[in-house]
């Protein structure tokens, strides 16, 4: 009985030492053709595989950040930048832009209907359109 008490404490504590996770949304434009897309076509653009759309990041330091690629690249945020380097030193690509967090995403979306990035769920408004959900 003491054992399992114990066991039950120390679960506490280690759920509540977890940050919690915010639900991650990738957004458009509201002017967009798109209306959704999957999954491997949300990858080909934050991959540097596709320029049909100009990907905005969050800065590496941001928790979303590693969410989004592991949920939507199945890759670590660090394998992604590793991919980056690589297409911008062979002249294939160039670095998604970066902003500082949720809301300096969503501004640049809303102003450039060519523009794809993540923010937390609790963020969206009307100035940019959901267009997938991990």
């Amino acid at each position: 009985m003491k054992h399992l008490i114990k066991s039950g404490v120390a679960a506490t504590v280690l759920l509540l030492a977890l940050p919690a996770m915010a639900e991650v949304v990738v957004v458009v434009n509201p002017k967009a053709a798109e209306s959704s897309m999957t999954k491997d076509q949300v990858a080909q653009f934050f991959l540097g595989k596709s320029t049909a759309m100009s990907p905005v990041d969050q800065p590496e330091s941001a928790p979303i950040r590693a969410e989004f690629y592991k949920k939507v690249t199945d890759k670590e945020a660090s394998q992604v930048k590793s991919l980056w380097s690589k297409l911008v030193f062979t002249g294939k690509a160039t670095m998604p832009k970066e902003a500082a967090d949720s809301a300096a995403v969503k501004k640049m979306v809303a102003s450039d209907p060519k523009a794809i990035g993540y923010i937390e769920k609790s963020a969206v408004d009307a100035s940019v359109k959901v267009i997938y959900t991990p």
